[in-house]
């Protein structure tokens, strides 16, 4: 079922409020903008990129009708905490998953995860999570926000790692849904996280080198992780 599909099967009507993420998918704050309903935003737990519980609870109100849980990158971890605040308040929570991924992929996407998890210094690796697809895998670089970040993904890819930033832009700094709203948790992460690749296709010498690259860096911006 798309989103829109999934909101509506809710009971979201014109002018009713849905509370979702600003880190990235911008397709949910979409979908309840074509019900004529407001996206609402709430802020991110730092170690999940999952809709905070206790941030959620701040914004909610008379007009709220659902929350969105988006799985962001394949987590899982976070929701079931989320699901307990909102049954508290008699709301439904739409559960949004980015991809789905086959059985044999996720096993060696989650092998590859594990690799890296044990190796990788210098870097905060995801947060554990056994029931994470990792869609992608993602690191926090420390330091000076963005501008440390981003040297760290062009020097890396000199190396021959691929990498990209997640979220450049949260969804409530967009000029289509802008609005003057504090998510100091969201800014940070879009300011600190990048993805590493955990490809089913990557070799082992494929992994040794993003570890020798990321390991040889990170130290460099400090370890303070």
């Amino acid at each position: 079922m798309s989103i829109v599909g999934a909101l509506r099967a809710a009971g979201v009507e014109a002018g009713d409020e849905v509370v979702v993420p600003a880190f990235g998918n911008v397709e949910v704050a979409g979908a309840v903008r074509q019900l004529a309903a407001r996206p609402v935003f709430a802020d991110i737990d730092p170690s999940t990129y999952c809709l905070d519980p206790v941030a959620v609870e701040s914004v909610l109100g008379s007009s709220t009708a659902a929350i969105v849980a988006v799985h962001r990158f394949g987590a899982t971890k976070g929701v079931e905490r989320l699901l307990v605040a909102a049954r508290g308040h008699g709301l439904p929570v739409i559960e949004h998953r980015e991809s789905r991924l086959p059985a044999d992929e996720w096993t060696r996407r989650r092998r590859h995860a594990s690799y890296l998890d044990a190796r990788l210094r210098g870097v905060r690796p995801p947060a554990k999570d056994d029931n994470h697809v990792y869609a992608q895998y993602v690191i926090r670089v420390p330091g000076n926000g963005r501008p440390d970040r981003d040297a760290f993904a062009r020097a890396i890819r000199l190396r021959g790692v691929d990498c990209v930033v997640p979220v450049r832009t949260p969804v409530h700094r967009l000029p289509e849904f802008r609005c003057p709203v504090a998510l100091p948790e969201t800014e940070r992460a879009a300011e600190e996280t990048l993805a590493l690749s955990v490809h089913p296709s990557l070799t082992r010498r494929d992994m040794r080198r993003m570890v020798r690259a990321c390991n040889a860096l990170g130290s460099l911006l400090g370890t303070a992780v």
